[in-house]
């Protein structure tokens, strides 16, 4: 019945039902009706009513209804959408520990993991929170973790995947200067985003 109220729709094209067709044993097709009734038509009628009329991702994003995500988001795509040069999650972060968490270990200890979370669903939720609470200031390291969390859940890391190779072999390099001047060759090679 799905089979047939979805190429009525037009969902499949003419091929793909030959293949579909081919494969799927004689008892069934022989059960499937060939005319569609009545209650199939409004069926239909309502999918294709549901297909037009549903609202543009931007539609939904003004309405509050769709929320990009910042972890474990692409860094070009979610640039892209944010409209920024560098991550906010970053940027709020790095500010804050620049005025406030010049302490020993600041991206060596973890924070307390319930203020990491707090602040992640925060910024997932395109809020920026508010970095000078008490619950942040007394848990500075939180803030670093936060930090070290979005570039741990990057699907491709800071200095990608397709660079890896590249850095090996640039750290690997007999000398300090001519380790600094193949990384610095690799680095003019990333991605805009990452580059940033």
């Amino acid at each position: 019945i799905l089979l047939s109220v979805l190429l009525q729709v037009g969902f499949f094209p003419s091929e793909c039902v030959e293949l579909i067709n081919d494969k799927v044993p004689q008892s069934m097709t022989n059960s499937v009706p060939k005319p569609v009734s009545k209650k199939h038509g409004k069926l239909i009628t309502f999918l294709r009513t549901f297909m037009k009329s549903r609202p543009t991702k931007q539609k939904l994003k003004q309405r509050g209804i769709l929320k990009e995500r910042v972890f474990g988001c692409d860094l070009g795509e979610h640039l892209l959408n944010s409209g920024h040069d560098v991550p906010q999650v970053l940027k709020s972060c790095t500010e804050f520990i620049e005025k406030h968490g010049i302490v020993d270990g600041i991206y060596r200890l973890s924070g307390i993991a319930s203020n990491i979370q707090k602040l992640r669903h925060e910024f997932d939720s395109e809020q920026i929170p508010d970095l000078t609470k008490d619950i942040y200031i007394q848990d500075i390291h939180c803030v670093g973790s936060l930090c070290k969390l979005y570039f741990r859940e990057l699907p491709n890391p800071l200095l990608t995947y397709q660079l890896y190779e590249k850095f090996s072999d640039a750290v690997s390099a007999a000398t300090d200067e001519e380790r600094l001047v193949k990384i610095h060759d690799v680095i003019q090679q990333l991605p805009p985003p990452h580059y940033r």
